[in-house]
């Protein structure tokens, strides 16, 4: 299994900023999608944050496009992560 940083090291995010991780497998919807805008909400605008989630978060993407994040999401084994930075 790939450490996460290696996965977001997969990904366009900048390597060089801080990052912040959130596991919202545990969670039924809609609360994923709220605890990662309420956590973008706090996050210092160069932090990266990384979602670890049990699918992809498919209703989180055009809330993240409407305020101006970039994103990608790896799929893993179990789990999918969905790395997110301001554009």
């Amino acid at each position: 299994m790939l450490q996460t940083a290696a996965v977001v090291d997969r990904t366009d995010a900048p390597s060089d900023q801080p990052r912040e991780k959130i596991d919202v497998r545990s969670f039924g919807p809609p609360k994923p999608l709220q605890r990662t805008l309420e956590t973008l909400a706090d996050l210092p605008a160069e932090t990266v944050l990384i979602q670890r989630n049990d699918r992809l978060p498919q209703f989180l993407f055009p809330k993240l496009d409407d305020r101006g994040y970039l994103y990608e999401s790896v799929e893993r084994d179990e789990e999918v992560v969905t790395v997110i930075w301001r554009a």
